[in-house]
């Protein structure tokens, strides 16, 4: 079973490895610390790896967590209703090898949410990827996006401040949405 699992966790990091190859280059004002097509591809797979590892774990595999590595530090967002599903979501991921630090961007929410806020989390959630994928000022790609009762959060590793200041203004124009999170760390 975890020969499988990471199986699953290599290709899935090989494939977004090599999708991310036929994306245009971006010019960014500030360029990140670059890092090497391998650690790219290491970062993946530990990315797959935790996420599978979250999957895996009857407790807490219902939950909705947005998964985002870079240089062997993971970046764990999302919404969750209770502090012990945080704890036990950050136990699970320090278990997975090549974790070599988690930053912990899970937001406590306790109310539960309807069908029809579900369904109208989706629609927000859908709007500020393409919001920020329209904005050429935004590296959108490396910004994660989850909605639960119109309050966005957004994460992941973007390259500088300008970035994380136009991405929450462009979400915040959204309609629907309540508030927007950062959660967005600059690359080192």
């Amino acid at each position: 079973m975890r020969t499988r699992i990471e199986l699953l966790a290599l290709s899935t990091a090989l494939m977004a490895a090599l999708v991310g190859c036929d994306q245009p280059a971006a010019v960014a004002p500030a360029a990140a610390p670059s890092t090497t097509v391998g650690t790219v591809i290491d970062d993946s797979i530990v990315s797959a790896s935790v996420r599978a590892a979250l999957l895996a774990d009857p407790d807490i595999k219902g939950f909705d967590f947005k998964v985002d590595t870079r240089k062997g530090e993971v970046q764990l967002s999302g919404f969750v209703d209770t502090q012990t599903q945080i704890d036990l979501a950050l136990t699970v991921a320090g278990t997975v090898t090549g974790v070599k630090s988690i930053q912990n961007n899970v937001s406590l929410q306790s109310k539960a949410p309807t069908l029809g806020g579900k369904v109208d989390d989706t629609v927000i959630t859908a709007k500020a990827k393409a919001a920020l994928l329209a904005d050429e000022s935004i590296k959108s790609l490396d910004i994660g996006v989850i909605t639960r009762q119109g309050e966005v959060q957004l994460s992941g590793f973007v390259s500088n401040q300008g970035q994380i200041d136009s991405a929450i203004a462009v979400v915040s124009r959204i309609a629907g949405v309540t508030q927007v999170s950062n959660e967005m760390s600059i690359k080192k």
